[in-house]
């Protein structure tokens, strides 16, 4: 339990080192009050540039990697490694924690960003494959919708489909992961769904598919 709580913690702490509001504070701009005033690499892609959204794309997906995929195996000093039952879910813990630490970072102010690249990167910390299901979905559903908020809302719901259709007797600590952090994505993303139904939410236009821009035959 004393390791539970240390790694969830310590998941929070790392997944409130906000990508794009750290590229920002280095560039003399809150991206908060900037554009879409997302803190995430899309709203840093149209007011900062490529290399700028690539750098906080990199972070974000990084420190999830980091909380699933070397802190919730790592073995701290003085506590012995997890028991096998319990490593299913030192990894569900740590990686809801750290994208809860991105929407809800403690240094800036509980304002952070919807969450989805570091989802990504706490998936690809558990399994490559998962990883896979997500961006094929996103691409799919991007590219013929335009919109990307419901890319990222299709590629987490499909994260938690494909935990659910596997047959694991550590399925479930994984499949409450994959569903509470769809859920998350789901919440973060309640102004763009608003502005879908509206038909106000802005399409991304400059998507490719096989070469063919959007809209071309």
């Amino acid at each position: 339990m004393i390791e539970l709580i240390l790694k969830a913690l310590l998941a929070y702490l790392i997944g409130s080192l906000v990508g794009s509001l750290l590229i920002g504070r280095l560039r003399g701009v809150d991206i908060r009050t900037m554009g879409s005033g997302n803190a995430g690499a899309t709203n840093m892609l149209r007011t900062q540039g490529r290399i700028a959204a690539l750098a906080v794309l990199l972070i974000d997906l990084g420190k999830g990697w980091v909380a699933t995929g070397l802190l919730a195996p790592l073995a701290l000093p003085r506590i012995g490694p997890a028991e096998p039952g319990l490593r299913a879910l030192l990894v569900a813990v740590c990686g809801l924690a750290v994208i809860v630490g991105h929407v809800y970072p403690l240094w800036y102010g509980f304002r952070g960003g919807k969450g989805v690249a570091t989802f990504l990167g706490a998936v690809l910390g558990i399994d490559a494959g998962l990883a896979l299901v997500m961006v094929l979905t996103w691409l799919v559903v991007a590219i013929l919708s335009g919109f990307v908020g419901l890319a990222s809302i299709a590629g987490a719901g499909a994260v938690a489909a494909a935990i659910a259709a596997r047959n694991s007797s550590q399925r479930a600590p994984l499949l409450v992961f994959g569903i509470v952090a769809a859920l998350l994505i789901l919440y973060t993303h309640r102004a763009n769904i608003g502005r879908m139904l509206a038909g106000t939410e802005s399409r991304a236009r400059r998507l490719w598919l096989f070469g063919l821009r959007r809209g071309q035959s």
